[in-house]
């Protein structure tokens, strides 16, 4: 469980780390005006980016149970710890509905 925490701490710190200089490279070595030369060599750096670094690899997860799916990202929780900490009455201003 809390491997998968780590894990994406890691990617988020890779992400903001690496992810001007990313974009630097993409631009300049796609854009039509560059090189042919220029452009192999500056994809060939672009590919050796880890993929780690890249924003699509992020994942939200709950803070208690490191639970992937199922995340209300205004709280961090997942649905099965909101519900619980709901009931309890751990969570200000939320209370179960009843009508």
């Amino acid at each position: 469980m809390m491997n998968k925490i780590t894990r994406d701490i890691k990617r988020r710190r890779l992400v903001a780390k690496l992810e001007i200089k990313k974009l630097n490279y993409k631009f300049i070595a796609f854009n039509p005006l560059t090189t042919k030369e220029n452009q192999l060599d500056l994809k060939k750096i672009y590919y050796n980016i880890p993929r780690n670094s890249s924003k699509v690899r992020i994942r939200n997860r709950c803070i208690m149970t490191g639970r992937g799916r199922g995340v209300y990202t205004d709280f961090k929780l997942s649905r099965i710890m909101f519900r619980e900490l709901g009931l309890m009455g751990q969570l200000p201003g939320i209370r179960k509905a009843s009508w």
